[in-house]
């Protein structure tokens, strides 16, 4: 094992920030936003995964959304931490389901009521544009699939861009995030 060292920290005076382009504005291409995950894994949880696991998980680790794939590694649908709260693990249990043995899948929202935006749409599209899409929607995050390929290519997230831009992004929920896209085409 390698033995590492604790120096003072008197001398230094900066924090270190993430080269992010510069000159973001609401003009700016979509994809510069875009959390695309050919880049980053997404974040998964097995639809077998227990409720209260998956709960106890995405606390711990402060994570609010998961993509919910099966044992293929095919994504079937999402959860969100407010579909796993206590009142409607109970609510499962009040229908007769045993506590510790009912899985996320119960409380995922499925894949087939969902909508998403089209990557080669965002590809030529502004964050503006998306933002306006994100308002209408009520959403606080939205998918974005390569239909050519049928793959989730990546998502948004509306804290992510107001980050970006340096600017509130006023997102008025008007529902939960499989309640908008549950819409039909």
């Amino acid at each position: 094992m390698k033995k590492l060292h604790m120096y003072p920290t008197f001398e230094i005076d900066e924090l270190e920030y993430p080269q992010e382009p510069s000159g973001l504005t609401l003009a700016s291409s979509a994809l510069d936003f875009f959390t695309d995950f050919r880049d980053i894994t997404p974040l998964v949880i097995l639809d077998s995964t227990t409720a209260v696991e998956a709960n106890k998980l995405m606390r711990q680790t402060h994570v609010r959304m998961k993509f919910v794939v099966n044992n293929a590694g095919h994504f079937v649908g999402v959860v969100v931490a407010d579909d796993l709260i206590e009142r409607k693990i109970v609510m499962k249990v009040s229908e007769g389901h045993a506590r510790e043995t009912i899985p996320v899948s119960e409380f995922m929202t499925c894949k087939t009521a969902m909508k998403a935006l089209d990557f080669g749409e965002i590809a030529t599209a502004r964050i503006s544009d998306v933002i306006a899409a994100l308002k209408q929607s009520g959403e606080q995050h939205c998918l974005v699939v390569d239909r050519q390929n049928h793959r989730v290519r990546g998502i948004f997230s509306a804290s992510d861009i107001s980050r970006k831009l340096h600017l509130p992004i006023n997102i008025q929920e008007k529902s939960s995030f499989y309640k908008v896209f549950s819409a039909t085409a």
